[in-house]
């Protein structure tokens, strides 16, 4: 099964990511949000990315130029995938939301249409039991930067076919990029590790343990991370973070999972990290 027509449903970080990837790729790609200002952004964004790949001398301007050529946005779900092979869906880290986008995506998809969710918590057997083709659901979890990250996470739910599976995981290799199978189960491998990890290091500056450079960096020189984990929580985005571990708190009943307060307080505030500007750096 070729997947060569992807809707990407949602374009912020990580669909205009997605949307880069797979257009500079060779598919052809219609990136769905009901902002138009936001799929403004999301193709500038992806220009931008493209023009850093130029002066690495990655690309040349010819391929900036055929990767700009094959994404189409639009701001009606129903109507851009009715033809797509492939829908991803990659919306907020909210699982009401998701159902929603998701429910959607299948009344107006065709009927052999594969339905992928980037989640990065939330029960792909879950999201997929909203919708009448179970077998044509997965979680196909990118990493952030999607152009720069090779991981993609390949979660089968419950009633996931083979045949999905195999499917999903060409595409990613057609990508470039490097699929691991693992089970659905809350925070799949992933964030189930790096999230309570994240969460340790806001406890020890809520503590007064030590400033957030100092956590980065003795993270980065002494453990040869190549970001601190406060520096990666704001690259995430705090909200993401916070709506991840309160999965994993809630589905697996562990309070090793039980989100700082000072983490709640920085959402609640707005500071998101990189994309609000201020998070536990500042940024221009």
């Amino acid at each position: 099964m070729s997947l060569e027509r992807i809707a990407i449903i949602g374009a912020g970080t990580m669909g205009n990511g997605i949307a880069h990837v797979a257009a500079q790729h060779g598919k052809s790609v219609v990136l769905v949000d009901v902002d138009q200002a936001q799929l403004e952004r999301a193709l500038a964004t992806v220009a931008k990315n493209l023009d850093r790949q130029i002066k690495k001398e990655v690309i040349d301007e010819a391929a900036k130029a055929a990767t700009l050529a094959r994404i189409e946005t639009a701001s009606d779900l129903e109507a851009a995938v009715g033809e797509v092979d492939l829908v991803v869906e990659a919306v907020p880290e909210r699982a009401e939301l998701k159902y929603r986008v998701v429910e959607a995506a299948d009344a107006a998809a065709g009927p052999t249409t594969i339905i992928a969710t980037n989640t990065s918590s939330i029960s792909i057997t879950e999201i997929a039991a909203r919708t009448g083709r179970p077998d044509r659901v997965i979680g196909m979890h990118f990493m952030n930067p999607v152009p720069v990250m090779q991981l993609v996470e390949v979660i089968r739910g419950l009633a996931t076919s083979a045949e999905t599976t195999r499917a999903v995981v060409a595409l990613a290799e057609e990508l470039g990029k490097t699929p691991v199978e693992v089970n659905d189960y809350p925070g799949f491998v992933s964030n189930r590790v790096l999230l309570p990890m994240i969460n340790e290091a806001i406890f020890a500056l809520m503590e007064g343990v030590a400033e957030p450079e100092a956590i980065d960096t003795i993270m980065k020189l002494g453990m040869n991370h190549p970001m601190g984990p406060l520096e990666l929580a704001d690259l995430i985005g705090l909200d993401t973070c916070l709506s991840i571990l309160e999965v994993l708190h809630r589905e697996l009943g562990d309070d090793r999972y039980r989100p700082c307060p000072l983490l709640r307080k920085y959402v609640a505030a707005g500071w998101l990290g990189r994309k609000s500007g201020r998070g536990f750096h500042a940024y221009d």
